[in-house]
């Protein structure tokens, strides 16, 4: 377990929004952070799924015929930028060369219409979401939001990441560092 909020690389790890997170659209939000640098950071809230939204219907919008026994791809609301624009988070047993994200060694990120066709034909990779819209951050903003205690930082699983039940994957965010949600307090300080 780390608690290290001052990494100059949190790409493959989880952000857990704090009780004080003042922005309602990343209420009690994990996201999973697929690039940080000096220029900013892109991330996927792995938490809130898009229950408006169909995916069988998705897939028929976007003609992708979806084989009989293929698994069906959960959808969420990905973040605030760019909320028509897909992206799927998913295990690393598949990659595309040119258009998949490798995120540390357990973690891919696919943005093409590709990963879609293999997931309805049941070529997909083992463990999947598909993320509507991103969290975006400018160079140093996320660093800010750290330090006033916006967001704790935990390892990435997969049971976290992919687990089921969405409601469950703050608390279980906060867990992992030996945190009970219930004795947090929406008030910061630094020692």
């Amino acid at each position: 377990m780390q608690i290290d909020s001052d990494a100059s690389d949190l790409s493959g790890r989880l952000l857990v929004a704090m009780p004080s997170m003042g922005d309602p659209r990343f209420s009690r939000s994990v996201v999973f952070v697929c690039a940080h640098s000096e220029d900013g950071a892109m991330g996927l809230i792995v938490n809130k799924p898009a229950s408006e939204l169909d995916p069988s219907d998705l897939m028929r919008q976007l003609e992708i015929e979806v084989a009989p026994d293929a698994r069906p791809i959960r959808v969420h609301f990905g973040g605030p930028v760019e909320c028509g624009r897909g992206f799927v988070l998913h295990s690393s047993d598949y990659g595309e060369a040119t258009s998949t994200l490798q995120v540390g060694e357990r973690f891919g990120m696919t943005a093409t219409l590709d990963i879609l066709h293999d997931i309805a034909q049941g070529a997909g990779p083992e463990a999947a979401i598909l993320a509507l819209g991103y969290a975006g951050w400018g160079p140093g903003q996320l660093e800010v939001e750290l330090q006033e205690n916006g967001w704790l930082v935990c390892d990435a699983s997969s049971e976290i990441v992919f687990g089921e039940r969405d409601d469950r994957k703050w608390n279980a965010a906060l867990e992992s560092l030996g945190i009970d949600a219930l004795l947090l307090s929406s008030e910061g300080g630094h020692a």
